[in-house]
């Protein structure tokens, strides 16, 4: 993997397989997003009383933070099989129909970037949901016509990093929302000494708090690091990630104390000295660092914007009073940055 992907909260090749080693299979086992997971489970055992399926339930939140993995951990506490697909791969309204048609009584389906649907494969989605039934069209032509079969009563588990961009229609069809927030160091943590165990990586608490403190808040970013730090401990020191083994491997990485890479300084640096702070239109930025709109709209502005080093306004994007102080300029009222 390249450097420069190493902050990038989207799963990367062989990571995939990495991944699924270790993946919680049960809600106690998944750490973090309290209040998330109390009113899930809340929900799993209503359902379960009730012998019904479980609400069709939407995930919203950025990449990286476990939206799939709760996904799969839903159907395990349900005992249901899960059926996973994405948004971008269900290209026809047939393609839909098939994966509807296999599902069993109260079999949980999950969607992955659902947002990205086209409209024709979400209109059928519309009357599975609440009616469990889908129309299919027989022949050609003059003489096709429309037949609706019915459905097993299922659960469809939706994940978006763009909830926004999901239709109304659509929306108010979920039973139930789950926004996932960023995790603390301390949540991050927990979830590098489980990884860790299942890795047999030697971590203490204070290698795995460093490593936690410049994940960016997202679990996938913890994991994605504590591989790069077993290595570097193994080949720098005897295999025990500390954190001083931890900081000379992140620095190596130049990842920084807050988990900024060369890019975020790039982007905040640019604002400041290019464009006096802003504000600068996401187009004009991209064109100024070299990098794609869409890579730093959702890998790099959302922490950014989280660490409060920078703020959107309907001009644009504006560097803040904190982005100035953590590289060591006075935010000017007027004229150009000075040096403390």
């Amino acid at each position: 993997m390249a450097k420069d992907d190493i902050i990038h909260p989207q799963a990367q090749g062989e990571e995939q397989q990495l991944d699924d080693q270790i993946r919680p299979q049960r809600l106690e086992d998944f750490p973090g997003q309290e209040p998330l997971k109390e009113k899930l489970r809340i929900a799993i055992e209503a359902a379960k009383h009730r012998n019904e399926p479980l609400d069709h339930t939407l995930l919203s939140g950025p990449p990286g933070l476990g939206k799939t993995t709760l996904a799969r951990i839903l159907a395990n506490e349900m005992g249901v099989d899960i059926k996973q697909t994405s948004g971008p791969v269900i290209e026809r309204q047939a393609d839909l129909s098939a994966i509807l048609t296999s599902l069993e009584l109260h079999d949980v389906l999950f969607i992955d970037e659902i947002h990205r649907l086209n409209h024709a494969v979400e209109e059928t989605l519309y009357s599975a949901m609440e009616d469990f039934e889908v129309d299919i069209m027989l022949g050609k032509g003059p003489t096709a016509r429309s037949m609706k079969i019915g459905l097993k009563p299922f659960t469809l588990i939706g994940a978006t990093t763009r909830s926004g961009m999901l239709t109304p229609p659509l929306r108010a069809r979920f039973g139930d929302t789950c926004r996932f927030d960023f995790y603390s160091p301390a949540e991050l943590k927990i979830i590098l000494l489980r990884s860790a165990r299942i890795m047999d990586v030697s971590v203490d608490d204070e290698g795995a708090l460093e490593i936690a403190s410049r994940s960016r808040g997202t679990a996938r970013v913890a994991n994605r690091l504590l591989r790069r730090v077993r290595d570097f401990a193994q080949v720098k020191g005897d295999g025990v990630i500390t954190r001083e083994m931890a900081e000379g491997a992140l620095k190596l990485l130049r990842i920084d104390a807050l988990g900024l890479d060369d890019m975020d300084r790039q982007i905040v640096m640019t604002i400041i000295e290019k464009f006096n702070g802003g504000p600068v239109g996401l187009s004009s930025m991209a064109v100024a660092v070299g990098e794609e709109r869409q890579t730093l709209e959702e890998v790099h502005e959302p922490y950014l914007i989280q660490l409060g080093f920078l703020k959107r306004t309907p001009q644009g994007r504006v560097a803040t009073h904190l982005a100035y102080r953590h590289f060591g300029l006075r935010a000017p009222q007027t004229g150009e940055p000075e040096l403390f």
